[in-house]
Formats: C-alpha cells, sequence, structure tokens
C-alpha cells in the first residue's frame, strides 16, 4: 500500500513539473497532423534558451467589388517573431491590391497573365505619393508601423500605435510618418502574434515574408457556367541563420468572386475570406480530392521539410512530372504540387 501511495506521489510529481503555472504543458506542437518522416504525426518542438516564435497571418476583403467592373481584392500580409513574454522582436508588413475588370457581359477585361506585385515591391509606383498627396509610400508607413511594434507586446502597441478613430495619435512621433489608417494593420499584427508558434527560430535570426501571387486562374461567364475573378497568393513566413532556413510557416488565400453572364456578382462580398490553414479540413482535399492529407498539413509538413536547409537544397527537391515530391521521406505527407511552395522560399531567401 505504502509502495502504491509513493507511486502515485511520484507521478503527480512529474506531471507537475511537466506543466507550466498556468497549467499548460511546456511542450510546443504544430497545428499539422503529419510528419515529413510519414509516421502522421508532428514531434514535439521544445524551445530551447533564446527561442522565438513565428507567426504569419493573411487577411483579406473583397468588399469594394462592383457588379459588372471589378473584383477588387484587399490583402495584407504579416509576419513577427515573439518571444514568450509576448514581446514582438521582428515585424513586416506587407499587401496586396489588385483587381480583375470584368464587363456587363460577364468578359474579363484584364491581362490575367500580369504579374501581381506586393505593396512592398510595387514601393513609389504605387502612387501614394504621387497620386495621392501622401507625404511617404505605403510601404514607408507599414514599415514604420512595423519598426514601431518591435520591443512592445501587443497591448502595448495598441495603446500607443492608434487612437480611437485607428490612426497614430496626433503628434506622435508614428504619426509624423504613418498617415494611413493602421487600426486594420494593427490588428493583423495581434493576430500574427495569436498565431505565432515555436518552429525553430532562434534570437538572431532573420525574419522574411515572401509570396507568389496570381490571377490566372480567373475565367469569364459562359451560358453555361459562371465566371470567376481568382486571387491565388501563397505566403511564407520564415527566419533564416547563416543562408539556412531556421524556421518557416506557409500558408495561402484563394479569394474568388464569382459573376453571371451579364456581370452581376453571385458571391457574398461581406463575407471574410478564409485562408487554406484557417479553412483547415473545410478545405475539402480529403473529404472530396481523396488526398491522405489536407492542405494544410502538407503545406505545415513542407515548411517542416524545409527547415535546416538552403535556398539551393528547397530548389533540388525531386519532383515527379506533376511537379509532386519524389522522394519517400516528403512525399508520405505532402502529395500536392510543390512548384509554388519553391518559388516561395527561392523568393523569401534572395
Amino acid at each position: 500500500m505504502k509502495k502504491r501511495i509513493a507511486l502515485i506521489l511520484m507521478l503527480t510529481l512529474m506531471l507537475t513539473l511537466l506543466t507550466g503555472c498556468a497549467g499548460t504543458p511546456v511542450v510546443y506542437y504544430t497545428d499539422c497532423n503529419c510528419s515529413s518522416n510519414g509516421t502522421g504525426s508532428t514531434p514535439p518542438v521544445t524551445p530551447a534558451e533564446g527561442a522565438l516564435k513565428t507567426g504569419l497571418v493573411i487577411t483579406t476583403s473583397i468588399k469594394n467589388s462592383k457588379n459588372a467592373e471589378v473584383a477588387d481584392y484587399d490583402v495584407t500580409m504579416v509576419a513577427v517573431l515573439v518571444d514568450d513574454n509576448g514581446i514582438i522582436r521582428d515585424c513586416i508588413i506587407d499587401g496586396i491590391a489588385t483587381k480583375v475588370n470584368f464587363d456587363n457581359t460577364g468578359t474579363i477585361t484584364s491581362d490575367l497573365t500580369k504579374p501581381v506585385q506586393t505593396k512592398n515591391e510595387l514601393g513609389k509606383n504605387y502612387g501614394m505619393v504621387a497620386w495621392g498627396g501622401a507625404k511617404y509610400e505605403w510601404n514607408e508607413q507599414a514599415d514604420a508601423l512595423a519598426k514601431y511594434a518591435i520591443g512592445k507586446t501587443v497591448a502595448q502597441l495598441k495603446n500607443g500605435a492608434i487612437d480611437a478613430s485607428g490612426k497614430a495619435p496626433a503628434g506622435s512621433d508614428l504619426a509624423a510618418t504613418a498617415t494611413i489608417y493602421l487600426g486594420g494593420y494593427v490588428a493583423a499584427i495581434e493576430a500574427a502574434v495569436a498565431n505565432a508558434k515555436h518552429l525553430g527560430a532562434q534570437s538572431g535570426d532573420t525574419l522574411k515574408l515572401a509570396s507568389v501571387n496570381s490571377v490566372s486562374g480567373s475565367t469569364s461567364a459562359t451560358a453555361e457556367k459562371a465566371g470567376t475573378a481568382q486571387l491565388d497568393a501563397t505566403v511564407t513566413a520564415l527566419t533564416m541563420k547563416d543562408g539556412v532556413i531556421t524556421s518557416c510557416a506557409i500558408d495561402s488565400v484563394q479569394a474568388k468572386v464569382a459573376f453571371d453572364k451579364t456581370g452581376t456578382i453571385t458571391t457574398d462580398v461581406t463575407k471574410a475570406v478564409q485562408t487554406k490553414n484557417e479553412l483547415g479540413k473545410n478545405y475539402g482535399m480529403v473529404a472530396w480530392g481523396g488526398a491522405k492529407y489536407e492542405w494544410n498539413e502538407q503545406a505545415a509538413s513542407f515548411a517542416a521539410y524545409v527547415t535546416g536547409k538552403t535556398a539551393a537544397q528547397v530548389a533540388g527537391i525531386a519532383v515527379t512530372d506533376k511537379n509532386a515530391p519524389a522522394g519517400a521521406d516528403l512525399s508520405a505527407t505532402v502529395t500536392i504540387a510543390i512548384g509554388d511552395f519553391q518559388a516561395l522560399i527561392a523568393k523569401a531567401m534572395k
């Protein structure tokens, strides 16, 4: 009897040591239920001293789309590094503002082959200074907010970066550069911090944010089938040191605006556009496509697989004639084409 009591006490002590003061186990997991070794479970990531969490968020609005005229896309992307005290150690903000035009016959009039650049890539060509009369361009204002966020918790950021109107407080250092509405960007930073996980990043690593974007999947309406204006944006937040990936998160948004033969929009443009990670099993690759793993699981598995690799090693991943992984270690959990993923990593690591 005494031995049994002693055993119970010992087990209780062990569980206590493995549990934080708020009852949270001191181990960290990704959202993926798969792994690059094909075992179907992701090994726990135990943060080392100096470890940082990597966060990524994509928010998308199509609310400004108009019948017989345009599908209007406004995308915000944020990458963060956060420590275990909730302090933002690095932050990058970017966005996509693009349109697909169509007329009252449901015919797309935009050039769908034209590259879709982000606001940071456009720089001064975004036109806030030249055409909007702003003192600073969008990328400069976004960078000012990102730099302001560094060293702060979300609460401190929200308290100092914006007033009740969602703009930088009058007279503040931030207001001298950032005159645009900041409320949505601050909310995106907050969401990225909430999404952040221990994926291998360490203090001193370089944070990168990149996206591969296209509207080439858009189609005009016909008498038999509705038209679709479609923006595909695949995004990564990764960290690197000495040319090697130390952490990686990947997400994607496939934003569709459907319209009929008269150019009348049939999509509810007020509804939130979820990313593929947010959709999870509702994206339907398992239920409707017969896949073994859902898109978000496959993306997480790929991200885990490339962690520890150089850009050249990622570019050199062997693929099949369908551009899916050829090697048994990766193909066990990633069966989708990985061309966009490889291009994404190459772009981020430039």
